[in-house]
């Protein structure tokens, strides 16, 4: 099975640039299955229902979210029971939604079932339960139901909550990719049969400050006073995809790609094997 995780989708460029580009490269690198984070995907805070099929429409399988998941709630209630659109599932008992689904993925050998997960970090992040005593739970729930195939998307400020999680699940999981802060890290490996990334990066403006207008940030950096942050009309944009290869559980094969908005081809960067 080959997956692909796109991550955090900002605003309108980020999904025209997925609008403009995913099919293409579905295509061209033989993509079986699309996670995408998409918790800013909606003016920058939330996901709403006619953006989610958006993005569906482009050709994502499984959306994924975070802190921002319920900044347009009344949507995101909907979209929690109608559609293949997760929120951490660590968040406290009684949140609608879950952050696990299991998915058939049809590819070159047959059907293959994959479980995407979705976690949320407590370092500067909303009250959640402990993440890493909540993995080893779904974790050992998802082994004795038979599925190999684990992908967690781990959402969170912390990069060493992220290692710790990659410490923990290593040769348990096929990948773990972090998400949340928009910038993307330069560590991609494969340790010990587990794909894993610190933070994908932001899918959206790649000129201003995580793919917002540089102004209120500068403000806020300069003089404390803050404001309401926007998503530019027009910027560069960069499309950010991890790829991994998946045999039985585990990760054989990763790559990442970078995909500018004005550059034809695209970068990438392999996979350290540890």
């Amino acid at each position: 099975m080959r997956l692909a995780f796109i991550g955090d989708i900002v605003g309108r460029p980020g999904r025209r640039i997925i609008k403009e580009n995913l099919v293409k490269i579905k295509e061209e690198y033989n993509i079986d299955f699309v996670v995408a984070n998409a918790e800013n995907a909606s003016h920058g805070f939330g996901l709403t229902i006619k953006n989610c099929d958006e993005l569906f429409k482009a050709g994502v399988d499984v959306i994924t979210g975070g802190n921002h998941s319920f900044d347009k709630k009344k949507e995101m209630f909907i979209l929690l029971e109608t559609k293949a659109v997760l929120r951490p599932d660590n968040y406290p008992e009684g949140v609608p939604g879950s952050g696990i689904k299991i998915c058939e993925v049809e590819t070159s050998k047959g059907l293959e079932k994959i479980a995407v997960v979705n976690l949320m970090g407590q370092f500067s992040m909303p009250t959640v339960e402990n993440p890493f005593n909540w993995a080893k739970k779904v974790v050992s729930k998802l082994h004795e139901e038979g599925v190999k195939n684990i992908f967690i998307d781990f959402h969170g400020e912390a990069t060493s909550e992220k290692r710790v999680m990659l410490m923990m699940f290593k040769n348990q999981v096929s990948a773990i990719c972090g998400t949340h802060t928009h910038v993307g890290t330069d560590d991609l490996q494969i340790f010990e049969n587990t794909a894993y990334l610190t933070d994908i990066g932001l899918t959206g403006c790649r000129d201003n400050v995580i793919g917002m207008d540089s102004y209120v940030p500068i403000q806020k950096a300069t003089t404390g006073l803050g404001g309401h942050f926007e998503v530019p009309n027009s910027c560069k944009t960069i499309l950010q995809m991890m790829i991994v290869d998946i045999e039985d559980g585990k990760a054989v094969d990763s790559f990442k790609i970078k995909k500018l908005c004005d550059k034809k081809e695209h970068i990438i960067t392999k996979a350290m094997l540890d």
